[in-house]
């Protein structure tokens, strides 16, 4: 070794700088320090070079020991440099910051010691290295050797000053690489990452809002770190930047974060999950209807959130509650108007721009609207969820979209119609109440008279529909409605059985009583079945003769005063010749006494069987109800109402000695016998005058259309018979 090949340096003072102890090479970094000074007041660059040139080789050599010394020196060379340490910044950080890589633990240390001393004289000069620096220090901040960790750190507050007193550092350079950063899995990384975003979010001159985008998915998922410490420290980071968003309103790129925080608002970890949705909510507040785009994603993954019950949820809960309110109030008439053309949008952009509208003006978004479709896609996953509560919430929308957006909403109403009807076997009785409100409004809006395929949207015209003066306009979905409930009952007999009456009451409040059972009695009077449709008669005549919610109804076929009131009795008279008991029960709710009495008479020649005795045993329990108070009392007046008792004798006659028959004996001995007396010498002529609308009902031509539904009755049991003798034959044969 000559003093020639290394110089400027001396032999010596290269044998010193690479030996092993520290002193050696701190004293030869000291000697350096002094060269380098000379050197500087000299002028003499080249000699500079070429001294920073032997020392990059020593820090690329394959001796540890060297590549130490080689830190040493070139942190020698910026203190004896100083100021001018700027001018040669690239040669003195470019072989630090490769050693950050070193597979040596001390000679990491040490590089870290060196490029501390750099940038603590060159400051500012290094930030055009600062990517390399961030990486390379992201990497020692995890570290398994506590000293090189603690080295590390030590130079990133240094850095981080640095930059905190810049108005050079170039964040959009930076942010690729913090994005890529962001998401290390390791904590002492990870809390590296944060604490610079925090740093970097300090400084004034910065914005960090405007690329907020690019790192906020990662910080919600180092939000999830299993360390309360970093958990915190992001927490605190996430809240500061959603109060910037509040301070600062113009310029926020709501739509670029709202797709990650729709993802994370699904997230299992609950301060996660709950800090999304709360985001979620602040920027419904702040864009308003610029978030209408978002929306199908938004409730896709938020009303789940609906039904969790645990307390330690109960945050998440009550935010998607907040969340959900707040987008149901988004939801506008404009809405329903067709869809803006580009030249709409382009119409509404020039008035934005020149009324230079801001983000709290209540027109804010009016060129945006709803997207019906893709919401309603969302709400008929959201109707097959587990859970009570989000079939419950996606219910409500369906409700809110009918009543704010019929029209639009009348365009997909194929897509998910049949589906409510599935709907109404849900083992929940809140879900199917909802369910039957949601039906009701299909069958009564306005909109369903235009909604007719292929039309142009927003193109139908519709009809008004007064409720407020009682007359409520029927469409055909009412009719699609009362065919689909029937279908339903005949395919699923349990549903008729447990929750037939529930539906069929609960339509009978949203629609019109009249209007369900002419339109069900119509239905069933064409029905082939004739099983099923005594089995539908006999449930619609329970609820005729006992729910509240049918007590107009009843009242007007007790009266027939009207002409409507008429043309329905007799349409459910042919419906209910399905069932003989059921069609008495009618007749007398109707006054009809002498069309009972002619029924009566007709008994003895159908078969009595134990279901038919069954329903002459209801019908007595009937009789004794508050319903038939009125029937009750006419037998006082039985001279005037023959008919009636000759009919109740007729029952009593048909009965066996049971309770049923007891109960109408007690009944029948309470008529005063003089009354009862006459009454029965009363031939069967309608004695006083009739209801004029009555006379005018061709009770002839009713009996004789009960005499032919009891004949097809007779006929299908035959055929039962005959098959079931049939397969008995074969299964014999075989």
């Amino acid at each position: 070794m000559t003093d020639k090949e290394y110089a400027p340096l001396t032999a010596a003072c290269v044998r010193a700088l690479v030996d092993k102890l520290y002193e050696k090479r701190k004293s030869a970094a000291l000697e350096i320090e002094r060269i380098v000074k000379e050197l500087s007041a000299n002028n003499q660059v080249d000699q500079i070079k070429k001294l920073l040139r032997v020392l990059e080789e020593f820090a690329s050599s394959q001796n540890p020991n060297t590549r130490k010394g080689g830190l040493i020196g070139l942190a020698a060379v910026a203190i004896g440099l100083g100021k001018e340490s700027c001018s040669y910044i690239n040669n003195l950080v470019r072989p630090v910051v490769m050693c950050f890589h070193d597979g040596d633990s001390r000679v990491q240390y040490y590089a870290c010691e060196a490029l501390y001393n750099i940038v603590k004289v060159a400051r500012g000069a290094v930030l055009p290295h600062f990517n390399e620096i961030f990486d390379g220090l992201s990497k020692l901040a995890a570290h398994p050797d506590q000293n090189v960790k603690n080295g590390a750190e030590l130079l990133d507050r240094l850095i981080k000053d640095i930059v905190t007193e810049s108005s050079s550092f170039d964040l959009v350079a930076f942010i690729p690489l913090l994005r890529e950063r962001i998401y290390t899995r390791n904590p002492f990384a990870r809390q590296f990452v944060v604490s610079w975003i925090e740093v970097l979010d300090a400084v004034p001159e910065i914005n960090m809002l405007v690329l907020l985008p690019e790192i906020l998915d990662g910080l919600f998922q180092i939000l999830g770190d299993n360390s309360h410490e970093i958990k915190k420290m992001c927490q605190g980071v996430l809240s500061e930047f959603l109060e910037g968003i509040r301070r600062s309103k113009n310029g926020i790129n709501f739509t670029g974060m709202a797709n990650i925080l729709i993802i994370h608002s699904q997230n299992a970890d609950d301060l996660i999950q709950y800090t999304a949705i709360t985001w979620l909510r602040e920027f419904i507040a702040l864009a308003g209807r610029a978030m209408l785009h978002h929306m199908a994603g938004i409730l896709n993954a938020v009303l789940p959130c609906l039904s969790y019950t645990d307390e330690s949820r109960k945050k998440v809960r009550e935010a998607a509650e907040s969340l959900n309110q707040a987008l149901r109030k988004l939801v506008e008439a404009q809405d329903d108007q067709p869809t803006p053309t580009a030249e709409n949008i382009t119409f509404y952009s020039e008035v934005a721009s020149n009324e230079k509208q801001s983000l709290d003006s209540p027109n804010r978004g009016s060129a945006i609207q709803l997207e019906i479709l893709s919401l309603i896609k969302v709400l008929q996953r959201l109707l097959g969820h587990e859970t009570i509560q989000a079939r419950i919430a996606a219910l409500k929308w369906f409700n809110l979209l009918l009543v704010k957006t019929p029209n639009k909403t009348f365009r997909h109403i194929e897509e998910f119609f049949g589906l409510l009807l599935t709907t109404l076997a849900d083992p929940s009785d809140d879900v199917v109440l909802l369910d039957l409100e949601v039906l009701s409004e299909i069958s009564s809006n306005p909109a369903g008279f235009g909604a007719v395929p292929g039309q142009p949207e927003g193109g139908a015209t519709t009809p008004s529909s007064d409720k407020s003066a009682g007359e409520l306009k029927l469409n055909p979905y009412f009719t699609k409605l009362m065919n689909g409930l029937i279908e339903w009952f005949k395919k699923d007999k349990q549903l008729l059985e447990d929750r037939g009456a529930f539906i069929i009451r609960q339509l009978s409040i949203y629609l019109s009583a009249e209007a369900i059972f002419r339109s069900l009695a119509e239905i069933l009077i064409e029905e082939d079945d004739v099983n099923f449709a005594c089995t539908m008669v006999q449930c619609l005549n329970t609820i005729l003769l006992t729910s509240t919610e049918i007590y107009e109804l009843r009242s007007q076929l007790k009266e027939l005063a009207t002409e409507e009131s008429c043309s329905l009795f007799c349409c459910l008279y042919k419906c209910w010749s399905h069932s003989p008991v059921s069609l008495m029960s009618l007749c007398y709710l109707t006054q009809n006494y002498k069309q009972a009495y002619r029924l009566m008479q007709i008994f003895g020649d159908l078969e009595v069987t134990v279901d038919f005795l069954k329903e002459i045993d209801k019908l007595v329990q009937l009789i004794e109800s508050p319903i038939f108070a009125y029937l009750r009392l006419q037998l006082l007046e039985a001279h005037h109402n023959p008919e009636l008792i000759k009919s109740l004798y007729g029952l009593l006659m048909v009965l066996p000695q049971s309770e049923a028959f007891k109960l109408l004996r007690y009944r029948l001995e309470c008529i005063p016998q003089i009354n009862l007396t006459l009454a029965l010498d009363t031939d069967t002529k309608q004695r006083g005058e009739e209801r004029s609308l009555v006379k005018k009902i061709n009770f002839d031509s009713l009996l004789d259309h009960f005499l032919s539904v009891q004949a097809k009755h007779r006929e299908y049991k035959r055929k039962q018979v005959a098959y079931k003798i049939s397969a008995v034959k074969n299964i014999d044969m075989k």
